[in-house]
């Protein structure tokens, strides 16, 4: 007789069983996921959402975002399905929930209730929920994050066949997002200090370096430029747009024409709080009226490699002219998620995307709002390009009951920015202790969490979608500290190694 299906649903139990709190927590998770699925299906839109969805018709590197969500979409393509789309960002998020349990409870030995908390956040929190069902890359990028820390921690040595994985893992996470690149950073930093050896920093680097070399040669191949795109100085002359003074910085009206043509007209007490504006704005095309200057160059010469160049050389001279201006507003932006409202920032358009309404948004003509009609970079149409991925209407339908379920569950159940604050001191503390062994098992996690907020707020600017992406790295840095409680002083041999995992020294 056969006893292999019995047996194996009966593992499958005693599995569910032994971790019974995290499967009730994930259970719950799910069906949250589900009932947002019936109530704004098949997908939410943002406004890169529709680009991710042209490169995927139209595949071609973009000029301000790399094209790894792109390519997901395309692989996605044959089934004419944003609600496809959306399901797999679900489980992407259910995956997340996962691998911090699985780390956590199995590495680093927490109670299962303290892993199910640290997992918590990811699970349940109603934001990160409506992430998974918007068109946009940070779910995805937030898995592969996650993943990266979750296999560097895993074992005390890594093999070179498990730093090939890292290094493919964080290629796809530099394709997803530019703020890959910091990560990789991180990551060989830390192993570099952990003395992992110099083979599997060789394999991780070599794994990370053939994907992305491959993706510059195709961008190179566009755009004449060996690079990942043509924003990068755009970016951050948006971020210093709305401090820079050009009587501060000393620009040759002879030899600098082109930062001449950045400067912005409008006094610094007059301009815009957000630095968005100064770059997505639709101002006068002089710039004399409202002081946006980019649209001089046309909205295709805008993201040229000649313009991107420009921009970075005022940013830099904005930088190295005002640093104290600089670092003001970088400052000001990292506190921005440590709130304990969501203020509505940058604007009121931005901040409605985060939510789940429960009405359909009407248009100036009292009808159901369609999607925008703009042209795309990799050609054609916004609004038809998703037309033709979904094969039919692409808005997002509010269906009740369940789309009220949602606008009241997010209302209530979200990680307040002060909350955030709070785990991330915890990790710190996790970090100072471990003084010398430079944080140990904390640092990787929190640091990567820091720098995940502090470098939007350093290049670009503070968005909410930028700090959800940090709460699964702080939650575990946080809980790996709390593992053997709050503690001052040293303890004593036999605790001490009573508490260690044995497979990785903190």
């Amino acid at each position: 007789m056969d006893y292999s299906a019995p047996g194996r649903t009966t593992r499958w139990r005693l599995l569910l069983h032994r971790h019974r709190v995290f499967a009730a927590a994930f259970g719950v998770g799910a069906v949250l996921r589900l009932i947002t699925m019936l109530g704004y299906g098949p997908a939410m839109w943002f406004n890169d959402s529709y680009e991710y969805v042209s490169v995927a018709l139209h595949p071609r590197p973009h000029p301000i975002r790399p094209d790894g969500y792109s390519f997901w979409l395309m692989l996605l393509k044959p089934f004419h399905s944003f609600a496809l789309v959306t399901f797999t960002q679900h489980l992407m998020g259910l995956a997340t929930a996962c691998l911090i349990y699985a780390l956590l409870r199995i590495k680093f030995r927490l109670p299962k209730w303290g892993a199910t908390l640290a997992a918590a956040p990811v699970l349940f929190d109603a934001y990160q929920i409506q992430l998974e069902q918007l068109v946009m890359s940070d779910t995805m990028f937030t898995l592969l994050v996650v993943g990266v820390i979750t296999l560097v921690l895993w074992k005390r040595r890594l093999s070179w066949k498990a730093g090939a994985v890292v290094g493919f893992l964080l290629a796809l996470t530099w394709l997803t997002r530019s703020i890959g690149l910091p990560i990789l950073a991180l990551v060989v930093l830390y192993l570099l200090v952990r003395r992992t050896g110099w083979r599997p920093i060789a394999a991780l680097i070599t794994a990370c370096a053939i994907p992305v070399m491959a993706y510059m040669g195709w961008f190179a191949s566009a755009y004449g430029k060996f690079a990942m795109t043509n924003s990068d100085g755009l970016i951050l002359y948006m971020r210093t747009a709305i401090f820079a003074d050009c009587n501060k910085m000393n620009i040759d009206k002879y030899k600098e024409v082109q930062l001449l043509l950045l400067c912005i007209n409008d006094p610094v007490d007059q301009r815009k709080e957000y630095a968005q504006w100064y770059l997505w704005g639709q101002g006068s095309h002089d710039g004399t009226a409202t002081g946006e200057v980019l649209h001089r160059w046309g909205i295709q010469k805008k993201w040229s490699e000649i313009t991107n160049d420009a921009a970075s050389a005022f940013a830099t001279r904005a930088i190295t002219s005002q640093p104290g201006d600089y670092l003001k507003v970088v400052a000001r932006d990292f506190f921005r998620s440590f709130h304990w409202a969501r203020p509505r920032f940058p604007d009121e358009n931005t901040y409605n995307m985060y939510q789940f309404k429960p009405y359909v948004e009407l248009d100036e003509n009292g009808q159901p709002k369609r999607l925008p009609k703009w042209s795309s970079y990799a050609g054609g149409r916004t609004d038809t390009d998703a037309f033709s991925y979904e094969q039919g209407p692409p808005e997002t339908r509010i269906v009740h009951p369940w789309a009220d379920i949602m606008s009241g569950y997010q209302k209530v159940f979200y990680l307040r920015g002060i909350m955030l604050g709070g785990i991330l001191l915890i990790g710190l503390y996790g970090v100072a202790v471990r003084w010398r062994k430079f944080g140990g098992a904390v640092a990787l996690p929190w640091l990567g969490a820091v720098g995940l907020l502090l470098a939007p707020a350093a290049t670009a600017e503070f968005d909410y979608r930028y700090v959800l992406p940090a709460v699964p790295l702080a939650c575990v840095a946080a809980a790996i500290t709390l593992r053997k409680g709050i503690t001052w002083g040293r303890r004593s041999p036999k605790s001490a190694s009573a508490s260690e995992p044995t497979t990785l020294p903190v």
